[in-house]
Formats: structure tokens, C-alpha cells, sequence
């Protein structure tokens, strides 16, 4: 088990409780009543910690080693999956994973990105950075789902789209930019959540939907705490700062208006119980399909559209409207 650096309480009552278990398996002593009042602190410790998160330590959780990644969700969720390869242009790139599924005898499309289990995996899966091919692979099945009126799933948990030059060659702003373009305009529900991180225009390129949902312990933001620190101090040492300046946590994206809704998570994060939080995702996806299901095509678009024009906050100055009002005169 890991733990975190704002966990090390809990790390100190699981040793206790550990070896009390191995005196109790040592001998004839009855530690059960130590067991019991141990497991009581545990569960009151943990609810006290997690209560009262900062947004650097839901940031942490978001990337804690142990947190189900996208295949987990999938497996977990869908009777069938058959993942679909390759973007048609240039090749597969295994940080996005997609295909067809089925949950409880709903037909869907699965797109999501995927970090990799351990140190190889994360090799193999360019820690969820994908490349313009993944984002065009990804549009490629959206495209498919629009075809043949499947419901279109997207599972966000990146650290942001690959920043390389070979990705600039490639087009990586412009395979983001024509999935904005296409996914406002898919003939087909769309459901987004974020399960870790959502970061930059790596989350957004499959992050436009009828709805979104953040996970309680998830980030989702245009820059990581990290990247924002080096910016202002010029340095990563500020990046606790800089996660609450940022306003990135579920609570400040629902405020916002950014998302429509959050996921809550097992006591512990979602790390201390994958399969129950497959079960609470699986429950949730199913309620959003069937709701998404019965409005009407035009109808869904037109509230798509909406949504998305009425994000953000903007004004206009007197002194600016002065002078597009001169510039208006003098044509």
C-alpha cells in the first residue's frame, strides 16, 4: 500500500494494525478488540483527512500510483470490448485505447487515455500523452459511433498532449482543434469524465460533451500546478500555491459551470476500492445514457451548442466600446 505524504497518520495505524495480526497469528491471544478499535481509529482518521483536501493534495491523489486507469474502467464495466486500432494516416498510438463495447446490453464507443500500470507499461503508453494520431484515432471512432447511433464514452487522465516536435510536426494542435469542431457537431450522445488528470488541450481534445463529470479527487485545468510555478516563481517549489490559485478541483469546475457534475469516490480515494468505483461509474454512465437517449437529436445539439457559448465570463470597457463605435462611423 502507498501512501502519501498528507496519509502518514493512516500509514502509522496500518503498521500497528499489522502487527497486532501477526501477534494474533503468532499465538492463542484474542487481539480482536485491538483489531476493532484500530480499524475505528482507521476509518475516523481517513474521514478526517479526506474531508479536508487541498487542491495540491487532490492533485496527488489524481496521480497516486494505485488509482484505476481507463482499461480498468472498461474491462470492468463492459460484458464485451473489442479495442479498435489506428488513426488511418500515419499509426496506433497506445496512450489513447478506444473500441466497442457493451454495458448491460448498451452498445458504446470507449475512448479514453491510458498511463500504463507500471514503469514498462508507462513506457509503452507515453504516460497518457497522446500524439495527433491518438486524437485522430479517437475522432476516427467517433465518427463510427455517429454511423451506427452508439453512445460515445470518453475517460480523461492525462498530463497533457504530447509536447514533442515530431507531434508539432504532425499537427497536434490542429487534431485537437478538429476534434472541438466535430465532437460540437457528432449526431450522437457524448459523456465525458474526468478520472485523473485533465490536463490542457490533452484532456479537452476528447473532452467536449452533452455531459461532463469530474471524479471527486480529479484536476482539470489549461496548466499542472507544476508547469504554472516554473512560469510565475521560476520555479516547482510554489506549486502547492499555484494549485489553489489555479481553482482546478471538481468543487471549482461545477462552480464554474465548467462540468455538470461530480462522482463521488470511496472513502480513501479511488484507489482504495477500483471495483467499487467501476460499479459507481458503470451506475452513473448508465443514468446519463438513458437520459441523453431521450431528447430528441436537434434538440441535444442545440443544447450542446448552448452550453458551450455560455462558458466563461466577459466584458466589454467603456473606453474599448468608445472606439469600435469610431471605427464603426468612419467606414
Amino acid at each position: 500500500m502507498v501512501f502519501l505524504d498528507f496519509e502518514r497518520p493512516l500509514e502509522k495505524l496500518y503498521q500497528q494494525l499489522e502487527k497486532i495480526k501477526e501477534i494474533e497469528a503468532q499465538g492463542d491471544i484474542d487481539v480482536s478488540g485491538n483489531i476493532k478499535e484500530l480499524d475505528k481509529k482507521i476509518k475516523s482518521q481517513r474521514k478526517e483527512i479526506y474531508n479536508n483536501l487541498t487542491g495540491w493534495q487532490k492533485v496527488q491523489l489524481s496521480r497516486h500510483p494505485d488509482r484505476p486507469y481507463t482499461l480498468h474502467y472498461i474491462l470492468s464495466m463492459c460484458e464485451k470490448f473489442k479495442e479498435l486500432h489506428g488513426d488511418r494516416c500515419f499509426k496506433d498510438d497506445k496512450a489513447i485505447v478506444g473500441g466497442i463495447g457493451q454495458i448491460d446490453g448498451q452498445t458504446v464507443v470507449i475512448i479514453g487515455q491510458q498511463k500504463g500500470v507500471n514503469t514498462k507499461m508507462r513506457q509503452y503508453r507515453n504516460f497518457g500523452m497522446a500524439n495527433p494520431e491518438g486524437y485522430r484515432k479517437a475522432l476516427r471512432l467517433m465518427k463510427m459511433a455517429e454511423r451506427f447511433g452508439f453512445p460515445v464514452i470518453c475517460l480523461i487522465d492525462t498530463p497533457g498532449a504530447f509536447p514533442g516536435i515530431e507531434a508539432e510536426e504532425r499537427g497536434q494542435a490542429e487534431a485537437i482543434a478538429r476534434n472541438l469542431f466535430e465532437m460540437a457537431q457528432l449526431r450522437t450522445q457524448i459523456i465525458c469524465v474526468v478520472i485523473g488528470e485533465g490536463a490542457s488541450g490533452g484532456a479537452i481534445g476528447i473532452g467536449l460533451g452533452d455531459r461532463v463529470h469530474m471524479m471527486e479527487n480529479t484536476w482539470y485545468s489549461v496548466i499542472s500546478p507544476e508547469s504554472c510555478s516554473s512560469i510565475l516563481w521560476r520555479s516547482w517549489d510554489f506549486k502547492e500555491q499555484a494549485a489553489e490559485a489555479l481553482k482546478l478541483t471538481a468543487e471549482h469546475m461545477y462552480e464554474f459551470g465548467i462540468i455538470d457534475g461530480i462522482i463521488k469516490e470511496p472513502l480513501g480515494g479511488a484507489h482504495s476500492a477500483p471495483n467499487d468505483m467501476a460499479k459507481i461509474l458503470k451506475k452513473h454512465l448508465k443514468k446519463e445514457i438513458a437520459e441523453l437517449k431521450e431528447i430528441p437529436m436537434e434538440e441535444l445539439l442545440r443544447m450542446r451548442l448552448k452550453k458551450y457559448r455560455n462558458m466563461g465570463v466577459y466584458g466589454r470597457s467603456e473606453e474599448m466600446l468608445e472606439v469600435a463605435v469610431k471605427a464603426e462611423k468612419s467606414k
